[in-house]
């Protein structure tokens, strides 16, 4: 049996492959029930990654029923509402919101595959493999672990030392409900309004709802404080009204989101019975937009990994990891360089002109 830690995305695809190719697998998760909570805002799926994990899941044409249409369009402003970039979607990379495509992987597999409320508190080795201790006093033995356990996990210790690092920027999220003018600033899709370190990053989703965040240049200990409307508005005061009513118009609780990333490059030596996928493994900024794409690659290939050395664990936990760590050192140093550039005076212009050197090839 293959143990899985963490039911996000990249979890649910490895136990999706592995099933579909007659490989038996329990996936473990925190959360009391499948929609405990809120799963996050809009994903773009790109060809390389996240279609072609949804391919090897045999997913792929139900997952198109789910794209919002036009929702890959993007408009790039500075803060003075001056449209410096603004393109329809060309539908190479379709845009669907994270709990829509989580629903899709997860009702893929069997029932009882997935165990909720199933919080890991311990793990160590043990003879045959290793020991997971749960919160409420369960013990399991498992000979392949997979941590698929996000930024904090519990998990990665058994593989490496490091722990995620402050980015030293901070995302606000706010959401808004079916306004004509605040949709209207922020277009078809995307909206990326940056100057001065600052951003509002926004997008549209299905049902005429806004989902922004707003980014700001912070000390770590800022989000654990109560954040106000007025106080998140005043770092924007010099900004276009447009811009700054995406604030004023948001509804409900403001949810502080800080930045965390791992090291650049960060890898571990082959460790016997264990390995990590997705934000365990390789977290970074979202300044690259590969992060769920990432962890759903990091599913796929692990799953074929495993299904080409049948009967050599430790091969295909090697395979995987020779292929997952190259391509997540360059995701992340565009992630980082991108995290610099655009929250510096003019990113906007930045980022505009980067969209198109893309669309110029």
């Amino acid at each position: 049996m293959i143990t899985i830690v963490g039911a996000g995305l990249g979890g649910l695809t490895l136990a999706r492959v592995l099933g579909a190719n007659g490989i038996e697998s329990v996936v473990y998760d925190l959360d009391a029930s499948p929609h405990a909570r809120h799963q996050g805002g809009m994903l773009d799926m790109h060809e390389e990654s996240g279609q072609t994990a949804l391919r090897a899941a045999g997913l792929y044409d139900e997952f198109t029923r789910h794209v919002l249409e036009g929702g890959d369009a993007t408009r790039v402003l500075d803060k003075h509402a001056t449209v410096l970039l603004e393109e329809e979607g060309n539908g190479e990379r379709p845009e669907i919101e994270r709990g829509a495509l989580r629903d899709l992987l997860l009702y893929s597999l069997p029932e009882g595959i997935v165990r909720w409320n199933s919080r890991v508190v311990g793990v160590r080795p043990v003879d045959g493999g290793h020991e997971l201790t749960f919160a409420d006093g369960r013990t399991e033995v498992t000979e392949l672990l997979v941590g698929a356990d996000g930024a904090w996990s519990r998990i990665r210790p058994l593989v490496s030392p490091d722990q995620p690092v402050y980015s030293g920027l901070s995302f606000v999220e706010v959401r808004i409900s079916a306004n004509p003018h605040v949709a209207a600033v922020v277009g078809a899709g995307s909206l990326f309004a940056l100057d001065d370190e600052r951003g509002i990053l926004a997008h549209r989703e299905p049902g005429d709802e806004i989902c922004a965040y707003v980014a700001v240049k912070k000390p770590e200990s800022w989000a654990t404080d109560p954040i106000g409307r007025d106080e998140l508005a005043a770092h924007f005061a010099d900004w276009h009204p447009d811009l700054r009513g995406i604030i004023g118009a948001s509804e409900g609780e403001l949810a502080p989101r800080p930045i965390y990333a791992l090291p650049v490059g960060h890898r571990w030596e082959r460790t016997a019975g264990v390995t990590l996928i997705g934000d365990a493994a390789h977290l970074m900024s979202p300044f690259a937009g590969e992060g769920a794409n990432l962890a759903m690659q990091d599913g796929a290939e692990l799953a074929q990994a495993i299904v080409a050395h049948p009967t050599d664990v430790e091969a295909a936990l090697g395979a995987y990891e020779a292929a997952m760590f190259p391509r997540a050192r360059q995701a992340a140093e565009e992630s980082m360089a991108n995290l610099v550039s655009l929250f510096e005076p003019h990113g906007a212009r930045r980022l505009a002109d980067m969209f198109l050197s893309f669309a110029a090839g």
